[in-house]
């Protein structure tokens, strides 16, 4: 198989990590041991599975230094939200060695007065756990702590962007597990295709082209899969408005970490009267520190590659080419790291590309809308299904957006970004397949439901 390298995206000269790309044997090597580990894992009581997350939750605080400051070099993540990445792993952790304890099913009433009648769950087998770079922390461990509290081994493959990470959370939770329990296996779409091809559930965050493959794969196989996709997420702003606070909010969530993540805004949906919130939302743009994500005020790191940042560059001129204008930003900066320029798009057509597909770089259109119910239409009218906020201080308004905006979270007074780590999260339509992760909603997606009868062995007189 070949040799992969792992670069920081502010200083590509240094290499974070290097490995071989995981074989399929190996892959079913690895999750043949991960089985066998799982039976004694999964036979264990609820309570000693929780004992052991909650040591991995102190092991992990305990490194949060080191997490951090890998992070930032290998994914290009800025020092604060690396660092709040890293302690929301923690409160992950300790979220689910307590959740393993709530009720695993329900009492029923017996069909003769005697026997009983009951539902519990119980683990699958061995999930595999497909993570992206973005959020090298959270996300394996949103994944990794609910499969493993409810009994389930798990094999993970990280994306070859983020192994550094991946390699030292490894090297973190193997020290309060037992053995087998988790694998990881390093690589890239081949190690991910014999990995759905193996395991006995599916959990994957990623591209839509790459979820939906899974998910087809999932069903010939007939086993879970849950796949969290992209988003194109919009952002309505109403004439009542507070301007100035609803740009500051955008500007962080559109143009944060580089709009790398899938909750990002990427279309800024104006009303009619509301005109002067696109100046305010310039100049909070404009205002965000572009810088090594190493200094503490840095808002906008690199992207991820120079591919990546050729792909919203790309956009970026194609959007003009397609009647748009920028309005801020749209350049490439410095000439080490693949840094650039926040930027916004307006005058565009809700149907152009920059509006219908994800760039996943910090690049957001700015669309005008003549009323809310004009703009509900335009945020609906994409492929994706994610996220969606409205700024405005009437209830009404509020109300009817929460009742017709097609995504799997609404906010409102609030930006996109940004996840509640024990609320049930997942999107509609392209940006997501399957149960919802996080909370309590992932109980069921990490286990099956067994319904038991027990019925007296004999009859009395």
């Amino acid at each position: 198989m070949s040799k992969m390298q792992s670069i920081s995206p502010q200083r590509p000269s240094q290499v974070l990590a290097s490995f071989a790309e995981t074989a399929p044997a190996e892959v079913a090597a690895a999750v043949d041991s991960a089985r066998t580990a799982q039976r004694a894992w999964g036979a264990l009581p609820a309570p000693e599975r929780a004992t052991a997350l909650s040591r991995v939750a102190g092991e992990v605080e305990a490194a949060s230094r080191e997490l951090t400051e890998l992070g930032i070099v290998e994914v290009g993540k800025p020092r604060s939200e690396m660092a709040g990445e890293v302690q929301r792993g923690v409160a992950i952790l300790r979220y689910y060695s307590g959740a393993v304890l709530d009720p695993e099913g329900d009492a029923l009433p017996s069909p003769d007065g005697k026997s009983l009648l009951f539902s519990r769950r119980l683990p699958h087998g061995v999930a595999g756990l497909v993570t992206p770079w973005n959020f090298p922390v959270a996300i394996p461990l949103w994944k990794l702590a609910p499969a493993l509290a409810y009994g389930n081994a798990a094999v993970w493959k990280p994306a070859p962007a983020a192994t550094a990470v991946a390699e030292l959370l490894d090297e973190i939770l193997q020290r309060c597990l037992p053995t087998g329990v988790l694998r990881v296996v390093p690589g890239d779409a081949a190690t991910g295709a014999a990995l759905v091809n193996t395991v006995d559930l599916v959990s994957f965050t990623g591209s839509s082209d790459v979820g939906a493959s899974i998910a087809r794969r999932g069903a010939e196989r007939q086993i879970p899969v849950q796949a969290e996709m992209g988003g194109q997420n919009a952002s309505i702003v109403l004439p009542d408005a507070d301007f100035v606070r609803a740009a500051g909010l955008v500007a962080a969530s559109a143009m944060g970490y580089a709009g790398q993540k899938c909750t990002a805004t990427s279309r800024v949906i104006v009303v009619e009267g509301a005109e002067d919130f696109v100046e305010a939302l310039v100049e909070a743009v404009r205002a965000l520190e572009v810088a090594d994500p190493d200094d503490a005020a840095t808002a906008v790191g690199p992207v991820i590659s120079d591919v990546a940042r050729e792909k919203a560059l790309a956009a970026v001129c194609r959007a003009c080419e397609d009647g748009g204008r920028v309005i801020a930003g749209g350049a490439p900066l410095f000439e080490e790291g693949y840094f650039m320029e926040p930027t916004l798009v307006a005058d565009l057509d809700p149907s152009s590309q920059l509006c219908q597909e994800e760039v996943f770089g910090p690049v957001a259109a700015v669309l005008s809308a003549r009323n809310l119910d004009h703009a509900i239409d335009i945020a609906n009218g994409v492929r994706f299904g994610l996220v969606s906020s409205v700024y405005t201080s009437d209830l009404d308004s509020a109300m009817e957006s929460l009742a017709r905006l097609d995504t799997g979270l609404v906010r409102v007074n609030a930006p996109t970004s940004g996840v509640d780590f024990y609320a049930p999260f997942g999107g509609a339509g392209a940006s997501g397949y399957g149960m919802k992760e996080q909370g309590k909603a992932a109980a069921h997606f990490y286990t099956k439901s067994q319904t038991v009868t027990v019925a007296p062995a004999r009859t009395r007189p």
